[in-house]
């Protein structure tokens, strides 16, 4: 098997990779193996120290990264210079708190003394999607060596030169040979990593029926895993919002990364009182957003990161148009070169049709009229997902009593959803389990060791 990288605003292909060869896959799980058991016992201090120094490898080569994931997957480069941004501030916030996260907890007990302990668990072997490059593999690699483990990288196929890259910043950053490595594999020799006794966890960041298939085999295998999966995210305007400022979100939320991301806002949920005003700001918001090359500063959208996710996309609204959705905005495919796909705006959507019961990963926003505060909850949770949530009212009370009735993994209220290291983050239902991010991820990967001493 050879892995290609494509450029999805040209079609250019700019680099095949051969499969990592087994007798190279046995070596580097060896290295590991061994890596980890040396790196657990150094210091969190010392550990800290290599996070900071790879946040500073990442500042310094930032522009580079951006074009990177700008050439293999279609991301504005400003877009990519923030995902970098964010990756260096992830590991110098797990650099700060490690000593705190990490540290032993007492408890009272029939003992003398007892307390609870955190030890790493060894290599953790990281399957991760295309979307945020950079991101998706700092958000589990971060905490996961700074508890202790090693990683071991499957990247989606079309970014493996960021894979070489993440690779590169860790060993010049001063961590161990072999503690973090990248590899380039068919999903059967994936499951053999699986399999392999020195891989001690799995995390997957991907679609739900990527999860599934890795629960199963990590189920067979009895190793831990998280499953950050695939997301409908609600975005409910009530009566009280404030439009302007929320169909201005609401363009953001849905048009990041090209609206190519799990918590993105995909169905727009809004009280009928209001959803006229609502649907007049947020499409001129939707159209005022600049669709082109990538690579060019002005671009605020590229392309769809492979012309078969295009051609998904494309059917999900031809077919929710088949069933009564109106398009007022964009839905048609551009002609000429690359996978772009505009700025679409789809109402009168509704239960039953691909726009609302699917996961829809392109820039189209799902527009859905509803009679009142409980219609929405009730529409909101009528998903097979459960990763984010919007809300939007001028009522802060209202707001959090309502998020206390939506089933998610986080809900936002008067804000866009988003990932931050200081917050736990992942889902419930078919968006998966596991928590990232915050103490609550770093302690995913470890032992919960308790110590008793009479």
């Amino acid at each position: 098997m050879t892995l290609q990288s494509v450029n999805p605003a040209t079609g250019e292909v700019l680099e095949t990779f051969p499969e990592t060869p087994a007798a190279e896959l046995d070596r580097i799980l060896g290295c590991a193996e061994t890596a980890s058991r040396d790196w657990r016992r150094r210091s969190v201090t010392e550990r800290a120290e290599r996070l900071r120094a790879a946040a500073r490898v990442l500042r310094e080569r930032k522009a580079a990264y951006a074009r990177a994931m700008a050439l293999e997957m279609g991301k504005p480069l400003a877009q990519g210079e923030a995902e970098v941004e964010k990756c260096a501030w992830a590991c110098d916030y797990y650099a700060e708190h490690a000593e705190a996260m990490l540290a032993a907890q007492p408890r009272a007990s029939d003992a003398r003394r007892s307390y609870v302990r955190f030890d790493a668990l060894g290599p953790v072997f990281a399957i991760m999607p295309w979307n945020f490059p950079f991101w998706q593999v700092f958000r589990f690699a971060a905490p996961a060596l700074l508890a202790g483990n090693a990683g071991i990288l499957k990247h989606a196929p079309n970014v493996s030169r960021c894979a070489l890259h993440i690779e590169a910043v860790f060993r010049e950053a001063g961590f161990p040979d072999g503690l973090f490595r990248a590899v380039f594999l068919s999903n059967e020799a994936a499951g053999a990593v699986i399999a392999d006794p020195r891989v001690r966890a799995v995390t997957l960041t991907g679609s739900d029926r990527a999860g599934s298939q890795v629960a199963a085999q990590a189920g067979r295998h009895l190793k831990k895993t998280v499953l950050e999966l695939g997301g409908s995210d609600p975005f409910i305007v009530l009566e009280d919002a404030d439009l302007e400022r929320a169909a201005r979100t609401a363009a953001e939320a849905r048009l990041l990364n090209s609206g190519q991301s799990c918590i993105a806002a995909k169905r727009f949920l809004v009280v009928a009182a209001v959803a006229e005003r609502f649907l007049e700001r947020f499409v001129a918001e939707m159209t005022a957003r600049t669709l082109g090359d990538p690579l060019d500063p002005a671009t605020q959208i590229g392309p769809q990161a492979r012309l078969d996710l295009r051609a998904n996309l494309h059917r999900q609204v031809l077919e929710s148009v088949q069933r009564g959705a109106q398009v007022l905005a964009g839905g048609a495919v551009p002609e000429g070169p690359g996978a772009f796909y505009p700025p679409t705006v789809l109402a009168a959507v509704a239960p039953g049709m691909p726009a609302f019961d699917e996961e829809t990963f392109g820039p189209v926003a799902a527009v859905v009229r509803v009679r009142d505060e409980a219609e929405a909850v009730r529409l909101a949770n009528a998903s097979a997902y459960g990763l984010g949530a919007s809300i939007w009212t001028e009522d802060r009370e209202r707001g959090e009593r309502l998020a206390g009735e939506i089933e998610a993994g986080s809900v936002f209220v008067n804000g866009l959803v988003k990932s931050d290291p200081r917050l736990p983050f992942g889902g419930v239902k078919r968006s998966g389990y596991g928590r990232e991010l915050s103490e609550f991820g770093l302690r995913e990967f470890v032992n919960i060791k308790t110590v008793w001493v009479a």
